[in-house]
């Protein structure tokens, strides 16, 4: 685990659409020479300037060269920081050297991440590295899958609190979301997908549930991929478009945390498109949506402030046991979930992993197994999340 660096995070990335928010949002919460010791990187130090300049940061923060395509900057950059916060997307594509740099070097890693089929490439690839080392690498810290790890484990805890047992069944219910995607989401996407029809392999590991749980397998989980009724709920559900990255995520979490949910644990994701014939026509339109495959939109474009400022999202997690109990948490966030909620949330991960070392031991984590309630707690004081039992 890195300490005495000369910097506590480096927001690697920074001249991206993301990045730029991320490093708006650290210096407004964190100020510059104050609790967090942070700094800027990209490929291009003008870039850096142009940024730092147009976000109102300071002149004062530091800033680092680093390009992807320069194997030596990257593990440079890692061994000054003792967390690298990455939004360099697809990171199938830019990450293969910063994860592997973090892992030996012993840095604290936290990304955007996606993107499933490289995420099980690197945990082949690096999780015994990290372990060795003490770098705690974090995938996925924004709203895939933050919202969604941490509801499940929030909603398990108050399960081991009021029924001294995990829920073996737990549905993930979108009940309102307003966002909008960027072009590098679209990108990660995309470069996902012409990875697919190259590797009838990486087809395996997409269509499978618990393709991050090493060797172990649960039982069949419902696929969520057609529209569908749910009399508990009274309401039709459609297809959820994160569900792919989410599920897996979760059930790595259940993995890492000794199978706290249960050997047994089954979970889907969903979006509720209300009752009767309207609900039902919503749920078939958005099943057979195909616009994210066929949108123009180039990285770094993304939403606009007021978009991002009037976003939102409301996620309902409805568990359940076969003794007939039920317990319902939900997870609602401020902004624009993919940009403005994103950005709170991977920062507040970074510093998350920065003032608790003690947090998780060296390895590949997922949100929920590395933080847990210590990110629940920041997230809820800092970044606009709440987590509510209903």
């Amino acid at each position: 685990m890195a300490e005495n660096r000369e910097f506590g995070i480096v927001v690697y990335g920074a001249t991206g659409y993301t990045g730029r928010l991320v490093c708006e949002y650290l210096n407004q919460q964190y100020g510059v020479a104050g609790e967090v010791n942070w700094a800027m990187a990209g490929r291009s130090e003008d870039k850096l300037i142009a940024v730092r300049d147009e976000m109102g940061i300071p002149d004062n923060v530091p800033m680092l060269v680093a390009d992807a395509s320069d194997p030596q900057s990257i593990k440079d950059m890692a061994a000054r920081t003792q967390v690298v916060l990455t939004t360099v997307g697809p990171y199938q594509l830019y990450g293969n050297d910063l994860v592997q740099a973090c892992a030996e070097a012993g840095t604290d890693y936290v990304d955007l991440c996606g993107e499933p089929g490289w995420m099980h490439e690197m945990i082949a690839a690096h999780q015994e590295t990290a372990k060795a080392s003490g770098a705690r690498i974090v995938f996925s810290c924004g709203f895939d899958s933050v919202p969604f790890d941490l509801g499940v484990h929030f909603l398990q805890q108050a399960a081991q609190d009021k029924l001294s047992a995990p829920l073996p069944r737990v549905k993930g219910r979108v009940r309102a979301m307003n966002g909008t995607f960027s072009g590098g989401t679209l990108a990660s996407f995309k470069a996902t997908m012409a990875a697919a029809a190259k590797d009838p392999e990486l087809v395996n590991v997409l269509m499978n549930p618990f393709s991050l749980t090493g060797s172990f397998n649960g039982p069949e989980q419902p696929h969520g991929m057609a529209p569908i009724y749910e009399d508990d709920l009274q309401s039709w559900s459609a297809p959820f478009v994160m569900a792919t990255i989410n599920t897996k995520n979760i059930h790595r979490s259940n993995f890492l945390m000794g199978h706290q949910y249960g050997e047994d644990f089954t979970y889907d994701e969903m979006m509720l498109t209300g009752p009767g014939d309207n609900g039902e026509a919503m749920a078939k339109a958005i099943a057979e949506d195909k616009s994210m495959a066929n949108d123009p939109k180039k990285p770094g474009e993304g939403p606009s402030k007021e978009e991002r400022e009037n976003g939102f999202y409301d996620v309902l997690f409805v568990g359940s046991n076969g003794a007939g109990d039920q317990l319902m948490a939900s997870v609602k966030g401020d902004k624009d979930p993919g940009y403005g909620s994103t950005c709170k949330m991977i920062s507040e991960s970074a510093v998350c992993l920065l003032k608790n070392p003690e947090a998780a031991s060296g390895g590949i984590w997922t949100p929920a197994a590395a933080m847990g309630s210590l990110l629940i707690d920041r997230l809820q004081a800092n970044a606009g999340l709440t987590f509510t039992m209903e």
